[in-house]
């Protein structure tokens, strides 16, 4: 790879860095949700996947069952999540988003929402107009790369 294409890339990526530490410092409500990494992610992995046994939530972890049984031990206790008896396998627990959970989701997708909406707010169209070719240039590698 050329010098040139190495500089683009790292000044792209300590760019976009640099916009997520603004954004966090702005009252981003992942830092006021006390949860842990690990818990967070069980909360994203639901919310992505609708629901998860404990197998497959350890599988998608690295971790072990005891460890996902305690993170979302931890997670019904902050009424984030539920546990219930999976219909098709009665000897199968399956965890998902309580109603509280989903939306702690949705708050933080609309914050970084409500940042990048307004930063786009102050932008030239043509700007706009380059920014839109590159994002869905962007989207269209990104398929290739993980849907292939």
């Amino acid at each position: 790879m050329s010098d040139e294409r190495e500089d683009l890339i790292r000044r792209i990526t300590e760019t976009q860095r640099g916009l997520g530490r603004l954004f966090a410092q702005h009252q981003s409500p992942l830092f006021s949700s006390n949860l842990t990494m690990r818990q967070l992610h069980v909360v994203m992995l639901l919310s992505l996947n609708g629901s998860a046994s404990g197998q497959e939530l350890a599988h998608h972890l690295g971790v072990g069952l005891g460890t996902v049984t305690g993170l979302v031990d931890r997670l019904i206790a902050h009424g984030l999540a539920t546990r219930h008896e999976d219909p098709h396998d009665r000897r199968v627990r399956r965890i998902e988003l309580s109603p509280a959970g989903t939306a702690l989701v949705e708050e933080l997708q609309s914050a970084g929402f409500e940042h990048f909406r307004r930063i786009l707010d102050h932008l030239d169209t043509e700007t706009l107009r380059s920014l839109d070719h590159i994002s869905r240039t962007m989207r269209a590698v990104a398929d290739k790369l993980y849907n292939d």
